[in-house]
């Protein structure tokens, strides 16, 4: 029997799963259990991760919420842990969200918009204060949140506020001073380019902000906003952090079960590249260096058979493509080709390459980890 039958036998004896032991006992198996897993997770593998997962999330249901707090602390900082119950608990009373809706890099921008359009403005004051916010998370806190959560968005220089989450932030600040105020320190806001696009209501507010920064260039502001926001939707190639972050929130959604064609086409749909690759390389069980390799050579050929082989439809394919990290972006060229490789592709053929390719790499991999040990 292998040692993660044995584990997963281990677990599924505990008597505090079965009811049949005391609130210490309880709490005691909690703690230590995300403890150890604390130790542990960048060796566990995705089986193992999963058990951990399911028992972890047995016990929240049994133990009081000091339990909660300490077992949310400790996985907080994790760039690995198991998916379910930290999505658990970050919904969980903000007292234990707290420190996953603060520092989590497991949770999605998809776990975070949901617990900001059903939690407490606490839940959104936290999640508005995030070293890094997309702007889809900064339009939800906008559209769900009172002023708590709002004005600490707009001190947050780390959150990302595109045309359209700036354009309900002025209408708010139209009846809002401590918001307005708030926008006239963020000295990476265009302005002048803003000011000819909103109605014009919100436009004499507007004008007010914008007036009170005539030391800022606003053309400068706005080719800075243009480069950073490129680079965060992964149109100037591949970024080792965003593949760090992404990779284990993919992960994350594959611990939920939550990892398939609809996660793919949202990754597309909003310009989310990198979490693209990393779900095409947890989809077909292929090493995430091995895709980071193929992005960075280009190699379109590789990633049409992996994609072909994996049954996605041409559709997600074209979608996909053009937004993945590629070292360059790919030309409207690329984008035809490779569609159109892609569409006269067999898939069994697809499979058979790909499955062949595999098992030469699996035997290639034996062979050098023989000739390392000799």
């Amino acid at each position: 029997m292998s040692e993660i039958d044995e584990g997963h036998r281990a677990f599924a004896q505990f008597r505090v799963l079965n009811g049949e032991a005391n609130h210490n006992e309880r709490e005691q198996l909690f703690r230590n259990m995300a403890q150890l897993f604390s130790y542990v997770s960048d060796r566990c593998d995705d089986e193992q991760v999963a058990q951990y997962d399911e028992v972890l999330c047995q016990l929240a249901e049994l133990v009081e919420v000091e339990a909660r707090i300490h077992v949310a602390k400790l996985l907080a900082p994790l760039e690995r842990a198991p998916g379910t119950v930290v999505v658990k608990l970050a919904n969980d009373d903000i007292e234990v969200a707290r420190p996953l809706l603060e520092f989590s890099s497991v949770l999605s921008d998809d776990d975070l918009i949901d617990i900001v359009s059903r939690q407490s403005e606490a839940h959104r004051v936290a999640i508005a204060g995030r070293s890094e916010l997309h702007d889809r998370v900064g339009q939800a806190i906008v559209e769900h949140g009172e002023t708590a959560s709002v004005v600490r968005l707009v001190r947050n220089s780390g959150a990302e506020l595109d045309r359209a989450t700036l354009e309900k932030l002025v209408e708010r600040a139209t009846r809002d001073a401590e918001i307005a105020a708030d926008l006239r320190g963020r000295h990476d806001i265009d302005w002048k380019s803003l000011r000819g696009e909103i109605d014009q209501a919100a436009g004499k507010i507007l004008q007010s902000l914008g007036e009170t920064e005539r030391s800022l260039d606003p053309v400068v502001a706005g080719k800075v906003n243009t480069v950073v926001y490129n680079r965060i939707r992964n149109r100037a190639g591949f970024s080792a952090q965003e593949w760090k972050v992404a990779y284990n929130q993919v992960r994350g959604l594959a611990d939920r079960k939550q990892l398939d064609d609809r996660a793919l086409a949202r990754f597309a749909r909003f310009g989310y590249g990198h979490h693209a690759a990393a779900a095409l390389s947890v989809m077909l069980s292929v090493a995430p260096e091995l895709v980071v390799k193929w992005l960075a050579a280009q190699d379109y050929v590789a990633v049409t058979v992996a994609v072909r082989a994996a049954g996605l439809s041409p559709e997600l394919f074209e979608s996909i493509v053009g937004t993945l990290p590629w070292r360059d972006l790919p030309s409207d060229a690329d984008k035809r080709m490779v569609t159109s490789r892609f569409e006269a592709l067999d898939a069994d053929d697809a499979k058979n390459i790909f499955e062949l390719w595999r098992a030469h790499s699996f035997r290639k991999r034996g062979v050098s980890e023989t000739r390392q040990s000799a």
